[in-house]
């Protein structure tokens, strides 16, 4: 909700990648073929405030964008999809983030990120997040690419230990590979130590833990300090298990898939939703896959975003809750 004039009202702040997408028109097409192009609001925590914003959520977001024109869009688009931005900031000299994608669905959906020769997002400074603010959301939510360069990791880091574990707090694993310069088990170790929640698809848990197998990366998840942890399966569903010996395997909501990139998104602004409800924890996993599956029979990925009305009524059509 923008403009609340209370920076501790935030059901969820969300810290980290912010940039455009630019998507073909047309699918099924490599971009060298493609002559037209969508331009949508784009980055991951960006994409999950979003979701949550649509779901009824108070929530803002931290990040930077460059001093240009791009950058104006993308405030632009967060305070009409209610999202608060007052802590989204300009770097003067780097531009902001652009990524293209080829889309050919249901599975095929690479990706190009021109973050050079940095993105602002990595630039954020500890000293300029407001930490009282962080601490009093109800919900915190960061992602892995946050801590692959300095002073973003610095910063994301001081965000996790100022909350100390309060409330709920997310780590969206969050595995780009063509970020890092370095290996990043010891900074995902850390941040373990202090999220509640830690959520990733099977490659993000295998770099996070060293395990393949789910319910073996579920468990190397919770030793390692966090009291969730949510294993997306793809077309086998997720899997959910706490600390407290709570399981939910929920299977996918069956969907012609358009565009598979914005539905981890959809299903991490679900998820918040969900949690901050204080939902049981299959009813959190059914609501979130149906989000994610609205997302993915569409183009775009922030705009697409669904509304509480749009999910319960995938809910209804899947047999409920």
């Amino acid at each position: 909700m923008t403009g609340t004039g209370d920076p501790f009202a935030f059901d969820l702040i969300t810290m980290g990648r912010i940039g455009v997408d630019l998507y073909p028109l047309t699918t099924g097409i490599p971009l060298a073929e493609a002559e037209t192009f969508g331009k949508f609001l784009g980055g991951s925590p960006t994409n999950v405030a979003v979701a949550a914003a649509r779901l009824g959520r108070r929530v803002a977001v931290i990040t930077r964008t460059g001093a240009d024109p791009f950058g104006g869009y993308l405030r632009s688009e967060l305070r009409g999809f209610g999202v608060d931005d007052r802590w989204v900031t300009e770097v003067p000299g780097l531009p902001t983030p652009i990524t293209f994608c080829e889309i050919f669905p249901p599975d095929h959906f690479p990706l190009y990120f021109y973050r050079l020769p940095k993105a602002p997002d990595l630039e954020i400074a500890a000293d300029e997040v407001d930490l009282a603010a962080v601490r009093a959301a109800r919900l915190f939510w960061m992602t892995g690419t946050g801590l692959s360069e300095e002073p973003s990791r610095a910063a994301t880091l001081a965000a996790l230990e100022a909350r100390a574990r309060t409330g709920t707090t997310v780590f969206d694993l969050d595995w780009r590979p063509m970020l890092w310069r370095e290996k990043p088990g010891p900074y995902y170790e850390r941040a373990l130590r202090w999220a509640t929640v830690a959520v990733g698809n099977a490659e993000e848990c295998e770099i996070a833990t060293g395990e393949t197998d789910p319910h073996a990366a579920a468990r190397a998840l919770l030793a390692a300090g966090v009291e969730l942890a949510v294993v997306k399966r793809g077309p086998k569903g997720v899997l959910a298990v706490h600390r407290d010996g709570t399981v939910a395997e929920v299977a996918p909501v069956p969907v012609e898939v358009v565009n598979g990139l914005g539905a981890g998104d959809a299903f991490g602004g679900a998820l918040c939703h969900g949690l901050l409800a204080g939902w049981e924890l299959e009813a959190v996993m059914r609501y979130a896959n149906a989000a994610g599956a609205i997302v993915a029979s569409r183009l775009a990925c922030g705009a697409a975003m669904p509304f509480s009305h749009e999910v319960e009524e995938v809910l209804g059509r899947a047999g409920g809750v």
